[in-house]
């Protein structure tokens, strides 16, 4: 019975196509596909792909557009800079999109004639446009626009002025720090070409959407006095005209966000946080209201999952939302009583539902073995629309996938994958890496995880575990490690890993651990608790916990779970053991950062790579110049995949005889 999972396992990997194992050097052949767009007549989707172009060493993303059967595509857009937000005018006549193209300086919003011809630039602005959305009748386009210095101001300058703050949350990971230069509100008139200003102040506007009569607009704004502070956000409510007064429409002290509007124009579904106060484990409700104001009627009360991306069906009856369960994701729908209908099932993801009319939907989906791609619900129904990676997937013998159950020391059930390299048989006991999410409120899934098919075409067995924390299995499971940070979820990563060697499907003496964000500081959590592992990658992760105040992004989550360290020093020691048990370590242990972190600071990993360096357990430190939390160039993500494979052989002993990667 205990090799029923690896029977499974190679039956499935032998049905796969065989030619060659994935390598690291096929980053450059996979795409990323992202925001699906419906036109108004639903024959027509548009969607972005993203391309990695060796020559540039960077990500050129185009817009593309595929009819609703799938049969015809084409690409619309084609320049260096790149493309995004593709937006269909609600008359169908017009794609539009954002981007710098042409040597414009700055991010504005272009116009695409479907029925042919070159894009034109409809905004002549001296500043980025972030975000934009029609009106209903065509006529207008909201905009949203961050306070900023003008380019040619820019331009001026020989010297960089200093950047001054006096915000409580003053840095954020890919934004630098933070001064206060708000995103606002203005309204764009498509004949006239004329600008209004319709919000000021010192607060952010977000999550803009329109009336169904194009005669007010709803978003998303924290107006309390010390915004930082809190995640107080409302939906409030104005005419679409220059000095319309603002009205309040939601009072709940959490967060309030996601508006859409039905199109019958009488009600508001959004999601609302589950607390009044900031909580990154948070996982909020559908909710529903009146336009005109009332108390609210929470309609996924009773389920105790994450909801995302709520969306109106055309005929102002019901609303979809993308569901995270237990390893996968999928699309449900709520009518207005709260009766919930499962619209997608299976060991997949589904998520970002958009359309609605003609009961047409589009949203992206991945399997195991498949890459995001573009899927239709035709009548409730999921079809594949688009096919962008099955030349590349020819070429490939990917290791199969499969989901397990273990169990704790504490008794509690924890989900996981396990990953099982192709052509392996069921009666081997393989090397194993264990490779821990980030997040922590986020999971493993039955999506397409590059990282692991890379590992897995190595050699080795991986395991994705969703410890406490995560996602996908409830509140209380996320919310179990409230500032108690390295305890249950290093019992359930341990737990999974017993389990596996007790299947016979791990090597208990060739075992490696490693992850990115969250998933090294659990990194480091486990090689300080437990001295069985012969090999670790700690990315862009943290151990001396009390350093990281006011170095990173979270200090408003700090405060909200552990306190300010000056009174409760206790648990700041108690959440920073991997560096004060540092001489517990016995791991070698590679440990990388992106240089330009603001998120997980390379601080968090300097501090540990110094202290094994001192203590003589081998190590090494790995910086991506100019990179952020996120590797973004291409060669990176390579030599990143190169380095972590190569320091798994050369401790786990695979035989593969790989030499790390040169110093540069």
């Amino acid at each position: 019975m205990k090799r029923t999972l690896l029977l499974l396992l190679v039956c499935l990997s032998c049905a796969a196509v065989a030619q060659r194992p994935l390598r690291p050097s096929d980053v450059y052949k996979l795409k990323s596909v992202s925001d699906p767009q419906l036109s108004p007549d639903g024959n027509w989707i548009a969607y972005v792909i993203s391309t990695p172009d060796s020559a540039k060493d960077k990500y050129d993303s185009d817009i593309w557009m595929t009819n609703w059967e799938g049969t015809e595509s084409l690409r619309l857009t084609t320049s260096a800079e790149g493309e995004n937000r593709p937006r269909w005018s609600p008359d169908g006549k017009y794609l539009t999109f954002l981007s710098s193209r042409y040597e414009t300086k700055s991010s504005q919003l272009w116009k695409l004639d479907r029925r042919g011809g070159e894009a034109v630039k409809l905004t002549e602005l001296k500043y980025g446009i972030s975000d934009y959305i029609w009106s209903p009748d065509a006529k207008k386009i909201a905009l949203i626009i961050k306070d900023q210095e003008s380019v040619d101001d820019k331009d001026k300058k020989k010297t960089a002025p200093p950047i001054v703050m006096d915000r409580y949350h003053f840095k954020a990971d890919g934004d630098g720090y933070l001064e206060r230069k708000r995103e606002h509100l203005y309204l764009f008139d498509v004949a006239t070409k004329k600008l209004d200003t319709l919000t000021r102040g010192d607060f952010d506007v977000d999550n803009v959407v329109w009336s169904p009569d194009s005669k007010q607009l709803a978003f998303v704004s924290n107006r309390t006095p010390d915004a930082d502070r809190n995640a107080n956000t409302d939906i409030w409510i104005m005419d679409a005209v220059k000095g319309a007064t603002l009205r309040q429409l939601t009072t709940w002290k959490g967060a309030d966000t996601s508006p859409a509007w039905s199109p019958d124009g009488k009600y508001i579904a959004y999601l609302q946080s589950r607390f009044d106060d900031f909580n990154i484990y948070d996982q909020p409700y559908l909710a529903l209201i009146s336009v005109t104001g009332g108390t609210p009627s929470l309609l996924s009360q009773k389920v105790d999952r994450d909801v995302a991306s709520p969306h109106w069906s055309g005929d102002s009856q019901s609303i979809y939302v993308a569901v995270e369960d237990d390893r996968t994701s999928h699309i449900h729908s709520f009518d207005l009583a709260g009766n919930r209908k499962a619209i997608t099932t299976g060991e997949q993801v589904y998520y970002t539902p958009q359309g609605g009319m003609n009961n047409r939907w589009v949203l992206i989906s991945s399997d195991p073995h498949t890459p995001n791609e573009v899927y239709a619900l035709d009548s409730g129904k999921p079809r594949r629309v688009t096919h962008i990676h099955d030349d590349f997937l020819k070429q490939l013998n990917l290791a199969a996938v499969k989901g397990f159950n273990s169990v704790s020391k504490d008794g509690t059930v924890v989900g996981g994958l396990l990953y099982w390299p192709a052509g392996k048989p069921a009666s081997e006991k393989l090397p194993l890496i264990l490779w821990v999410h980030g997040g922590p409120t986020s999971q493993d899934d039955y999506s397409f995880d590059l990282t692991s098919q890379m590992f897995a075409a190595k050699g080795y067995a991986v395991a994705n575990v969703n410890y406490r924390g995560s996602n996908g299995k409830g509140l209380a499971f996320s919310k179990a490690i409230f500032a108690d940070w390295g305890n249950k979820e290093v019992m359930d990563l341990l737990g999974a890993v017993d389990h596996l060697v007790k299947i016979g499907a791990a090597d208990p003496n060739r075992l490696g651990i490693g992850g990115w964000s969250y998933g090294g500081i659990l990194t480091d959590y486990t090689t300080a608790s437990d001295t069985r592992f012969k090999a670790a990658a700690s990315g862009a992760g943290s151990a001396l916990q009390l350093s990281m105040y006011g170095s990173d992004q979270y200090t408003l989550q700090y405060e909200k779970e552990l306190g300010v360290p000056w009174k409760n020093l206790d648990k700041w020691m108690k959440v920073s053991y991997p560096f004060f048990k540092a001489d517990k370590i016995k791991t070698p242990t590679l440990y990388m950062v992106g240089e330009k972190d603001f998120n997980v600071p390379a601080a968090g990993s300097e501090q540990m790579y110094q202290a094994l360096k001192t203590l003589g357990v081998p190590t090494q430190f790995v910086v991506y110049p100019g990179q952020f939390h996120g590797i973004a160039v291409p060669s990176y993500q390579i030599d990143r995949l190169n380095r972590w494979t190569a320091w798994y052989d050369q401790y786990l002993g695979n035989g593969l005889n790989q030499t790390l990667p040169p110093k540069k």
